[in-house]
């Protein structure tokens, strides 16, 4: 699949929630990690999602928050990962903060400048990746 959202991450549906209108798609990574997605009714039927099949989960760069202090504060979002910074390249304006989950798989996001320096991002240190449940686009096998 060639498709321009930074983040492919490969997984298996765990459990599917199903609402009104929406759906919500419970995940497994291939690194054991947990992702929840949440899905139109509609497309969740045209998509065939069913416990137990493999998806791909699309999430664009741009839609990834990175956290590195949470002083004791929740947050809304479903998606909260740790991750090992690999590396932070920057650009103009923002720079890309490529970071490696548990089993290495690859997560790339998009962040200001004036981001990178307050939460002190740099290569070796750690993140928490956040990510929206309705920030993540479902993909299935032909």
């Amino acid at each position: 699949m060639k498709v321009s959202a930074r983040n492919v991450l490969i997984g298996t549906v765990t459990g599917i929630t199903a609402g009104a209108v929406n759906s919500e798609v419970d995940l497994s990574l291939a690194g054991g990690e947990s992702l929840v997605a949440i899905i139109t009714n509609k497309s969740a039927e045209s998509l065939g999602i069913l416990v137990g099949k493999p998806v791909v989960a699309l999430v664009k760069a741009s839609s990834i928050l990175l956290l590195t202090d949470s002083s004791g504060y929740k947050l809304s979002a479903r998606n909260i990962i740790k991750a090992s910074i690999q590396s932070v390249t920057p650009g103009a304006v923002n720079a890309e903060v490529s970071l490696a989950l548990a089993n290495g798989t690859a997560i790339h996001a998009i962040v200001t400048l004036g981001a990178v320096q307050e939460l002190g991002l740099a290569a070796g240190g750690t993140a928490e990746v956040v990510i929206k449940a309705s920030s993540i686009i479902l993909g299935v096998p032909n």
